[in-house]
C-alpha cells in the first residue's frame, strides 16, 4: 500500500529509530540493519530521484538492496518516505505481512529486487544498468547496496569486472563495511573495485555529509563504489 505524499507529515532520520522499533521477531540481524539505516536515509532523502509517485516511472533511478536480511531499516525508510503505510510495520514477519525478512518486490511499491541470498544484488545491478542504457534511459541511475561480507561470493566479483570493462557510469555500488567478511582485503574492500577500473570512494557510514559527498562525486566513463564504514560498536 503506498502512502499519499500528501496524506501525511513526513518523519525525519531522528523518527527512524522509532519505527524499527516497531518491528519485532528478528533480533539476530538487528545489527545487519542497524549498519545501514544511515545509508538508506542519506540515499532516499538526497540523492535517489524516486518518489512514491514516480516508483513506476522508466526514467526513475533504480535501489537495489543486496544485503537483504535484516531489512528493518529499509522498512523504515520506506515508511518514512511514504512508499508504505507505518501501520505495516507491526506485523513484520507474520503471516500475511508484506513484511517479510527479506524483501518481496511483488508485495511492496518501490522495491526493485527480491533479495536475502548475497551475492546476487550486484549483478542483478550490473544487467539493470545494461537494460537501461539499450533501452536509452541514460538519466537513470542504479544503486546497489551490500554487505562487505559479500563480496566473498565469486558472482560479485565477475559482476565487478564486467562493470568496470563495459564502463557502466550509471551504476552505483555502496559496501556497508562493518567488518563482517571473513578476511578482509589489503587496501581496503575498495581495492578490489578500484583494480576493475571503477572511481571509488571511503567514508564513514554514519556521516551523512561525507556519505552524501561520495554519492556525488563525479566518475565519467567508470561505474562508482562507495565503501561505508561501520566502526566497531556502531552497529
Amino acid at each position: 500500500m503506498t502512502v499519499s505524499t500528501a496524506a501525511r507529515h513526513r518523519p525525519g532520520f531522528a523518527d527512524l529509530p522509532g519505527l524499527m522499533a516497531r518491528m519485532t521477531g528478528d533480533e539476530k540481524h538487528d545489527h545487519a540493519a542497524e549498519s545501514t539505516l544511515d545509508v538508506l536515509w542519506v540515499l532516499y532523502d538526497r540523492v535517489l530521484r524516486i518518489s512514491p509517485d514516480t516508483a513506476d516511472s522508466p526514467g526513475r533511478d533504480r535501489f537495489l538492496l543486496s544485503k537483504g536480511h535484516g531489512p528493518m531499516a529499509y522498512y523504515a525508510v520506506l515508511a518514512a518516505k511514504g512508499f508504505i503505510d507505518p501501520a505495516l510495520l507491526p506485523g513484520f514477519g507474520s503471516f500475511g505481512s508484506p513484511l517479510g525478512h527479506h524483501p518481496d518486490r511483488n508485495l511492496l511499491p518501490g522495491v526493485e529486487i527480491s533479495s536475502g541470498s548475497l551475492g546476487h544484488g550486484l549483478p542483478l545491478g550490473v544487467g539493470v544498468a545494461l537494460g537501461l542504457r539499450a533501452a536509452g534511459q541514460d538519466a537513470a541511475r542504479v544503486f546497489v547496496l551490500i554487505g562487505d561480507g559479500e563480496l566473498d561470493e565469486g558472482s560479485n566479483q565477475e559482476a565487478i569486472a564486467l562493470a568496470g570493462a563495459v564502463g557502466l557510469d550509471r551504476l552505483h555500488v555502496v559496501v556497508v563495511d562493518n567488518s563482517s567478511s571473513r578476511y578482509g582485503w589489503p587496501g581496503g574492500a575498495e581495492r578490489r573495485f578500484v583494480v576493475e577500473g571503477w572511481s571509488a570512494a571511503r567514508v564513514s557510514g554514519r556521516d551523512h555529509a561525507a556519505l552524501e559527498a561520495a554519492f556525488r562525486q563525479s566518475h565519467p566513463g567508470r561505474p562508482h563504489v562507495v565503501v561505508a564504514v561501520i566502526e566497531p560498536g556502531e552497529g
